[in-house]
């Protein structure tokens, strides 16, 4: 549809690439995570109430499985070319899926813990999926290779196995940005995969002994390092998110949520 072709470099650089459907997503993901954080702050602020069904609180991702649901089925089953009704499911499903990732931390865990510390859960998944579908936005492609010929078809199944066993160990490791990353831009992977494991990773569970001098120089670099870096990525997740208000999940959870 070319909604956007008023503003510079659109046309070429999204819809004539074909871009087009998962930048619509990508945006519709966005202004609805900002538009439900806002309102849940608001919320919270202002004691506004929660939306309910027969007397049972309804978290917002309800609301987003449904729609998730309903534009993968309508895009599946019917196959819409570009156009209008294409580019209405992209929105839907970017639409649920910021939803679902922002109470992704309740499905983790169970619980309501929208509003505690756990709750910064959700705002890590939100921002690795804008990363990851910025990513696709770009084109960046893991694996792709455009040659032919036996010997350049060997050396890419070796170069795919390399950096599918760099992404495994990062992530085994604990690093899980880097392994994601890594998919990607596979140097990120080699990295994570080359440092020391954080220490209560399953890695280190693994391979470094109680005693081991692997396992005290990853809990000295991560005891001070990494609790910088937690305090750090902390204030940022509360900027966007919300600081929490409750070490513990509260008994009502129209306090701490909107759905």
């Amino acid at each position: 549809m070319n909604l956007l072709d008023f503003l510079p470099g659109y046309d070429r650089q999204i819809f004539q690439s074909g871009r087009e459907p998962i930048f619509v997503t990508l945006a519709a993901y966005l202004i609805t995570f900002a538009l439900t954080r806002t309102y849940t702050r608001l919320a919270r602020i202002y004691g506004w109430g929660s939306a309910s069904a027969g007397g049972v609180h309804v978290h917002h991702i309800v609301v987003g499985i449904v729609f998730v649901l309903v534009a993968g089925v309508f895009i599946i089953g019917f196959q819409p070319e570009e156009g209008f009704w294409q580019l209405l499911l992209c929105a839907l499903f970017g639409v649920g899926a910021a939803f679902i990732l922002d109470e992704f931390a309740l499905v983790l865990r169970l619980e309501d813990v929208y509003w505690s510390d756990e709750g910064r859960e959700s705002v890590d998944a939100v921002a690795i999926a804008v990363v990851l579908g910025g990513l696709v936005l770009l084109h960046v492609v893991p694996f792709e290779s455009a040659q032919a010929d036996d010997e350049s078809r060997w050396a890419f199944v070796a170069y795919v196995v390399y950096n599918l066993v760099a992404v495994v160990v990062s992530l085994l490791k604990g690093k899980l940005m880097m392994g994601l990353f890594g998919v990607f831009v596979p140097f990120i992977a080699l990295v994570g995969a080359i440092r020391l494991a954080k220490p209560t990773s399953v890695w280190a569970r693994r391979f470094y002994g109680p005693t081991s001098s692997r396992r005290r120089r990853a809990e000295a670099r991560y005891a001070g390092s990494g609790r910088r870096w937690d305090a750090r990525r902390h204030r940022l997740e509360d900027l966007v998110g919300g600081a929490p208000t409750a070490a513990t999940p509260a008994a009502d959870g129209a306090e701490r949520d909107v759905g």
